[in-house]
């Protein structure tokens, strides 16, 4: 348990930064065959594919079965760098805006205050974080194309690097918009769910503040998230997957149409599995951290 001493020691902004960072990437490690999973499955039966997944089960022995165990880490060196940018940026802007409100304030901000300062942390950093997204969509895709149509990019900074050689470097901002987007959706759901799940459980006496109360609340929000944000997370991916000009709306009409509206939330178990746990384990690796910096600061 943190002492009083520990309790007060303030942690400066950079290391905010990297301790959001670090936290992300940690949780990634454990997470990252999920986010192969999600991907795949979202691309299952694109253009009227014959290899559509029917399960996430189904998907996972079918990639271990053509690509070995270590299949399902494909894509991991950009899963990490996502991390490194997108959740450094997002982890320390949001602590960083939040501490600074909250000393011009007597009391703490409110709700809908915290949920709009989410909400622009996740959008600023999404933008930051989309070449990764990118490299992380396409490699993770790879398997699933056919052999003449694979990349075959060996890690994350070769998948950068030949991205922009061949194409140009705008595609790394490829699907932009709708990975802003869901960002910012899944900052905003995130926040106010995980905030009125803990509400709700302290309400009941049967929890009280600690990693269960943590855990079982950022399953509910996770829950909430991925319902609120999948529709546009599929969009994201099959517009970054792609190499030629592609348009958010058309994929998104052509989607309902083709696959019918409930694939809008295609590969929903394994996204709701990562959601889910990497929220979890990025917090209790952030609060370890912050417990260890201010017993070593």
């Amino acid at each position: 348990m943190a002492t009083k001493s520990e309790q007060t020691k303030s942690v400066p902004n950079y290391v905010k930064f990297i301790m959001g960072g670090s936290a992300g990437m940690g949780a990634t490690l454990f997470v990252q065959p999920l986010d192969l999973v999600k991907n795949r499955m979202q691309l299952s039966g694109e253009g009227g594919s014959a290899r559509a997944y029917k399960n996430s089960f189904d998907a996972i022995t079918s990639i271990i079965r053509s690509e070995g165990i270590t299949g399902i880490y494909t894509g991991l060196s950009a899963g990490l760098l996502r991390q490194a940018t997108y959740t450094t940026a997002r982890m320390g802007i949001f602590q960083s805006l939040l501490d600074h409100f909250n000393q011009k304030n007597s009391n703490q901000i409110g709700f809908f205050a915290k949920a709009a300062i989410g909400i622009f942390s996740g959008g600023v950093a999404a933008y930051i974080g989309t070449p990764a997204e990118v490299a992380l969509i396409r490699m993770t895709a790879d398997g699933k194309l056919p052999p003449e149509q694979k990349r075959g990019y060996k890690n994350v900074f070769n998948a950068l690097f030949r991205i922009v050689k061949e194409e140009s470097v705008f595609t790394l901002w490829k699907g932009a918009t709708p990975t802003v987007a869901r960002a910012m959706v899944v900052n905003g759901a995130q926040l106010a769910s995980y905030s009125q799940a803990k509400e709700l459980l302290v309400s009941t006496s049967y929890f009280k503040e600690g990693i269960l109360m943590h855990f079982c609340a950022s399953m509910i929000s996770g829950l909430v998230t991925t319902i609120a944000s999948m529709p546009v997370d599929i969009v994201k991916t099959r517009v970054q997957k792609s190499s030629g000009s592609t348009n958010a709306m058309k994929i998104f009409m052509g989607v309902i149409r083709e696959e019918g509206v409930f694939s809008l939330w295609k590969g929903f178990t394994p996204y709701y599995a990562r959601l889910g746990p990497h929220t979890v384990l990025t917090f209790i690796f952030l609060e370890q951290m912050n417990i260890l910096y201010k017993r070593l600061a």
